[in-house]
């Protein structure tokens, strides 16, 4: 009878069968926690600096507000990382939507036995066994395919509300790239009249250093001279000290302030950075509309506010899924099927089946989910509420620090210009031999703070602005900025710098965000790629 010998034969397969597994089993047990070496930092490293400096262009001379703020939408790496964000949320939307259809599986498989499948028969009646011999019912090694579509009707019904929440979190991937794009903005601007403000002051500042230097110098000497009394010797360097001390205070606030803005417009640290200061400064336009409109566009743009929405509707969604589970599952199946066993009379068939199926435990935890998913959309519920009032409240407060940063802004002007006269009248007593260095260190330490407050309270003029348009939901209208050319970009941002600044607010029915568009959302995957 055919495989009495199989045993002898396959001894030596199952004998390299065990030693095999043996050493993927040992393979699997010998792996060690292995440190990152020096030189693959440093290639890393190098790298991810390449990465994060192409496809830049290079800044040539003095940049404008809209060019930097061009330059930060356009190549800063945090905005990068949103719409690389962004992009990843589109790709889950689009295989959630994949789930609601049919699932077709193919499969081949292969069996092999030592030895063949036999069976006996006994009288079913006596169960006397059978006196023929046993008989074989299926080949030792055969190949079996398969290829079958199933549809799960309960599954799509989930699939379906499933792709609905990765739509919304689509939106939600939306709004934080709008918040970051506001935050950025906001930053820029900062940071673009703290660079104006250091690059206007550093000759000044350190010319009177030196001229504080000078003057210290002289009082000393004069003092180991005994020119003077020792206690007129002594408050004369004090003085001089506290103005140096302060222009030392100065030039060290304004060194960092070229780095912050290269960082945030993602350009070399080492560039000397210059820019160019624009005569427009913000106005107090926007305050004078009706703080009912602006509280009527916040609560339709603000980016923080619309993701509350988005969530609210998440956690519905949520509900309805959860409400779907208690319903009976049913699946549909058709399969087409073959087997080369010689010993089958049909190698080919098809099978087509449908199987209900009710979890009836589910009915038992129906209450307990329900009120999870209730729970679930009154906490959302309550975010938005939270969301919105806290939104009124930023509005209010924001309306009222750009007024303050307005009023403060005049006043250091004035001051300015009133210590900047002063300052030309010393310097032309100071030429006529008939003014002390004492005296002008301390008017030139005097005009260079008044300046100073000046470019500080200008920029926190700007940021106030910025911190109310952003409450606002309000933004440039640009497109991809990836398909727009820099020179494109900051003609838009210079058009929507000047209505911002002329108080105009955007239409509330007007779409405050759109998912960007999918050959943005592919370069932004692509360049994810790049760098992984």
């Amino acid at each position: 009878m055919p495989g009495k010998n199989t045993q002898k034969t396959n001894a030596p397969k199952r004998k390299l069968a065990l030693i095999a597994l043996t050493l993927v089993l040992q393979g699997c047990t010998s792996l060690n926690p292995t440190p990152l070496e020096y030189g693959e930092i440093q290639a890393t490293a190098q790298r991810d600096r390449d990465t994060a400096s192409e496809n830049l262009e290079p800044i040539t001379g003095p940049i404008s507000l809209s060019e930097a703020i061009a330059r930060g939408l356009k190549y800063n790496l945090d905005r990068r990382t949103r719409l690389m964000e962004e992009a990843i949320a589109m790709n889950q939307f689009d295989l959630s939507q994949y789930d609601m259809l049919p699932k077709l599986m193919a499969s081949i498989g292969y069996r092999n036995r030592d030895e063949y499948a036999t069976t006996s028969a006994e009288d079913s009646v006596t169960g006397a066994p059978s006196l023929s011999n046993p008989y074989i019912s299926s080949a030792r090694e055969h190949t079996t395919a398969d290829l079958g579509l199933t549809w799960n009707l309960l599954d799509f019904g989930l699939g379906y509300y499933t792709a609905k929440q990765s739509a919304d979190r689509v939106m939600i991937a939306s709004e934080r790239r709008r918040k970051t794009m506001h935050l950025l903005i906001q930053d820029i601007r900062t940071a673009f009249w703290r660079a104006a403000s250091a690059q206007k002051l550093r000759e000044e500042v350190r010319s009177g250093i030196v001229m504080a230097e000078s003057a210290l110098a002289d009082a000393r000497k004069a003092e180991a001279e005994r020119l003077r009394s020792p206690l007129d010797a002594l408050r004369y360097q004090r003085q001089v000290l506290e103005n140096l001390r302060l222009l030392e205070a100065i030039e060290q606030e304004l060194s960092t302030a070229r780095l912050e803005l290269a960082h945030l417009i993602n350009a070399p640290l080492a560039l000397d950075l210059k820019v160019v200061e624009s005569d427009v400064v913000p106005n107090p336009r926007i305050l004078e509309l009706p703080v009912e409109d602006l509280e009527t566009v916040a609560i339709a743009r603000n980016a923080d506010l619309r993701e509350q929405f988005y969530n609210t509707r998440i956690a519905q969604q949520e509900t309805r899924k959860a409400m779907l589970r208690m319903f009976p599952s049913l699946n549909l199946s058709y399969t087409l099927k073959t087997d080369d066993d010689k010993y089958l009379v049909n190698q080919r068939w098809n099978e087509a089946g449908a199987q209900l199926s009710w979890n009836l435990l589910n009915l038992l935890t129906l209450p307990a989910q329900m009120r999870l998913a209730d729970a679930g959309v009154a906490l959302a519920d309550q975010r938005r509420i939270s969301t919105q009032m806290a939104l009124l409240a930023q509005v209010h407060i924001a309306r009222l620090q750009y007024s303050s940063a307005l009023q403060q802004f005049g006043r250091a002007d004035s001051i300015a210009s009133v210590d900047s006269r002063i300052s030309d009248h010393v310097k032309n007593r100071a030429e006529a031999q008939t003014q002390s260095k004492l005296e002008q260190v301390a008017n030139n330490t005097a005009a260079i703070l008044s300046l100073l407050r000046r470019y500080q309270a200008l920029a926190q003029a700007n940021a106030a602005a910025s911190k109310l348009q952003a409450s606002l939901g309000m933004e440039p209208e640009i497109g991809s900025v990836q398909d727009t050319s820099l020179e494109d970009l900051k003609q838009q941002i210079a058009e929507a710098l000047a209505r911002w600044n002329e108080g105009r607010l955007p239409e509330v029915d007007t779409p405050a965000s759109q998912a960007i568009p999918a050959a943005e959302a592919e370069e932004a995957g692509s360049k994810d790629a790049k760098q992984g």
